[in-house]
């Protein structure tokens, strides 16, 4: 079956217990529909870059899926008629990475972070 990562973006003022029901529901939806869930994240209420039906903030959350393209079109058409969710990004991956998602890891540990040659003079501006 084909792998998947979705991400939904759902509203500010729902708890942290109700945004992670919302994880659950939709990865029963999958299951339901022949497809499973490999990993689950919750990443949070983070900003958004600009609002979305007068949100600023939003509850994110990630799903990495192993499905087939019906079950994944329905999750997407639920998602797109629930109240909560605001936004949805899905997909089609050749694997699936190991471990956390760059959102969860510590910023000291990402890799290739303050290495990068273009960025030495800080474009020419001087202090």
């Amino acid at each position: 079956m084909p792998l998947y990562e979705h991400v939904f973006i759902s509203r500010q003022d729902l708890s942290n217990a109700q945004a992670e029901g919302l994880v659950e529901h939709f990865s029963t939806v999958l299951a339901d529909n022949g497809g499973k869930v490999v990993e689950s994240e919750y990443w949070g209420v983070k900003t958004m870059a600009y609002k979305i039906n007068k949100n600023r903030k939003g509850h994110y959350a990630l799903l990495r899926s192993d499905a087939p393209s019906a079950a994944v079109q329905e999750m997407e058409r639920l998602m797109r008629l629930h109240d909560d969710v605001m936004r949805v990004l899905t997909i089609k991956v050749d694997k699936h990475e190991e471990g956390p998602s760059v959102q969860m890891q510590k910023r000291d540990e990402r890799e290739g972070r303050g290495d990068r040659p273009d960025r030495g003079d800080r474009g020419g501006f001087r202090r």
